[in-house]
């Protein structure tokens, strides 16, 4: 039997098809085709057989759909995201996703790691076979995130090594630990060789980097970083042959700055990315459509920033037959009224429709075989464990910003019992801030303070919290903190609030305590409600986002005071500190 007799088959029909000498399986009539390749619009027809495009010109095809003079965009490209952010499955963001025109995603599954490891991967992958939503990964090269917490699992260079080869494994994620890079330490150097040694790529991941550190950083072999703030980083990396990927995320948002540095000169060197986005986010702004307005609103030539948003992704990640509507690529297309506002009236993925009018015409999928994955293990204690000593009555504060994960520390004096434990003070808008260790049952509880939280005769719990996921709470009394701590054991994970002993309301993440299989607008529905309580009930600062602000409190890498299982941090001397300010 000759192996090739089937392909071959293929491929006489694909070129007979493209010469309009057979009839296309479908002819899509009257399109204007964004022609990223050239930077250019085409009309014609674009006919599609066996899922991939043939030409485009004049045909005839099996059957014909009029797109009567709209515009057809190459499937969207998210070049980096953790799709765990948005606290449903793979299969679940399809369904939100694909209806805004997206087609295609680079995952670093990042979060999950730090909760199970391999096995967390390993999930998120099998959970994204065969729907309409084409997701790649990036292997997470920082698991745990620091050594100054406990996460639920260590990747080592040996871990990641067996991972690579997987479907869909596209190269090394987002190297945090760039500092390890600059100075050339052995165990990342073991990570970076895990992909550079198999031809794959390695993702960027470094604030504020400059100067000779940077081309350091570049040198390794590292291909984009996600993570630049001002025009002058993005250029900086332009000039050292890296790729940057312009964030529009919820948490943080540098879309609009990027923008003013982009010209026709460096434009294709860009591509856009998310890196986080929430529910409500998704639902009310939309994907890369949302990136697609901004970039035009912001002047930014409309084929430019379609080109940002497909075809730059796609080369920049090596994606075979991807990024265009050319003959050979895979037939992912939108369909859009205009290149201002780009509503997405249609999206087509292997020339099947997917997506019309914003609804998804798939759903319920359901890939992998593991349920409820991982467990919350809290060890037994009482609530007395969420005290907070003080040797005197000056403290170190986590201080709130709007709209900002930046936490400035902050020297407040407070009130202190008898015994020396901090009390809070109605005049004063500081409560208490605890991490619970929720991996391995250590007994670990770290507590600190917050400020400008808001918060008000309750708690809120969550273990959606970065980057290890351990159990975060707030609160101004002991028995509210241990009574929604003890509620998210329960429940296996989630968001949860907490007043006078009551359970105001639970978003339940059963899924490695941050993810839920429910419908993101379900989802989305029930944290709107939740935040609504969150305001009225427990008097939460408007500035802010409950939880959001919350899940950020105890990552450890961003300035300037944060929480950990392990105790009160100092992100810029690097060092562990105690809450009290002691006399000098």
């Amino acid at each position: 039997m000759n192996p090739y007799k089937n392909a071959k088959e293929e491929l006489k029909n694909g070129i007979l098809t493209a010469a309009g000498k057979m009839k296309a399986e479908i002819v899509f009539k009257n399109g204007k085709v964004v022609d990223v390749l050239s930077h250019r619009i085409i009309e014609g027809d674009i006919a599609v057989s066996r899922g991939l495009i043939a030409g485009i010109g004049k045909y005839e095809g099996e059957s014909e759909i009029d797109l009567r003079g709209r515009y057809v965009l190459p499937g969207l490209i998210d070049a980096h995201v953790h799709i765990e952010s948005s606290h449903v499955t793979p299969e679940r963001y399809a369904e939100a996703v694909v209806p805004h025109g997206t087609t295609t995603v680079i995952a670093d599954p990042h979060e999950i790691a730090n909760v199970l490891g391999s096995e967390g991967i390993n999930y998120m992958i099998d959970s994204s076979k065969n729907i309409p939503l084409k997701v790649f990964f990036m292997i997470p090269s920082c698991v745990p995130a620091t050594s100054f917490e406990h996460a639920g699992a260590v990747l080592a260079a040996e871990d990641i090594s067996a991972l690579m080869g997987k479907e869909r494994v596209l190269g090394l994620g987002e190297l945090m630990d760039y500092p390890s890079v600059v100075s050339a330490a052995d165990p990342v150097l073991d990570k970076i060789m895990t992909a550079s040694s198999s031809g794959k790529l390695i993702d960027g991941h470094a604030p504020m980097l400059l100067g000779n550190d940077l081309s350091a950083y570049a040198a390794a072999g590292v291909r984009t970083d996600h993570e630049c703030s001002t025009v002058d980083e993005m250029l900086d990396r332009l000039s050292r042959g890296m790729h940057v990927l312009l964030r529009e995320g919820s948490a943080a948002q540098n879309l609009k700055t990027l923008l003013k540095g982009i010209t026709p000169e460096n434009s294709r060197r860009c591509a856009f990315c998310t890196d986080d986005r929430q529910p409500n986010d998704l639902l009310e702004l939309g994907h890369m459509d949302n990136h697609l307005r901004i970039a035009v609103e912001h002047g930014i030539d409309p084929i430019t920033a379609v080109q940002m948003a497909t075809i730059n992704a796609a080369e920049c990640y090596k994606l075979d037959r991807t990024g265009a509507v050319a003959p050979g690529y895979r037939a992912d297309f939108a369909v859009v009224d205009n290149l201002q506002d780009f509503t997405v009236l249609e999206t087509y993925v292997g020339g099947e429709k997917a997506a019309e009018n914003g609804i998804a015409l798939f759903g319920g999928e359901k890939n992998s075989t593991i349920e409820g994955i991982g467990t919350i293990n809290v060890k037994d204690f009482s609530p007395d464990r969420f005290n907070l000593f003080l040797e005197t009555d000056t403290a170190r504060v986590i201080s709130l910003e709007s709209m900002s994960l930046f936490t400035p520390l902050s020297v407040r004096k407070v009130v202190r019992d008898a015994n020396g434990f901090f009390m809070v003070n109605p005049e004063a808008d500081i409560v208490k801030l605890a991490v619970v260790e929720r991996h391995h049952g250590t007994g670990n509880i770290a507590v600190g303070l917050v400020e400008n939280y808001g918060l008000k005769g309750g708690a809120i719990a969550s273990s959606y919290a970065h980057d290890s996921h351990n159990i975060i709470v707030a609160g101004d009394n002991n028995d509210d903190m241990y009574a929604a701590v003890q509620e998210l054991i329960r429940v296996n994970g989630g968001i949860t609030m907490v007043s006078n002993g009551k359970i105001l309301d639970t978003l339940k993440l059963p899924i490695a305590g941050i993810m839920s299989n429910l419908p993101l607008v379900e989802v989305r529905n029930k944290l709107q409600s939740m935040h609504k309580t969150a305001f009225d009930i427990l008097n939460i600062n408007r500035g802010i986002d409950p939880f959001m602000t919350l899940s950020f409190l105890s990552l450890p890498v961003i300035p300037e005071l944060k929480l950990t299982d392990m105790g009160l941090f100092d992100v810029k001397e690097f060092r562990f500190v105690d809450a009290a300010v002691k006399d000098s």
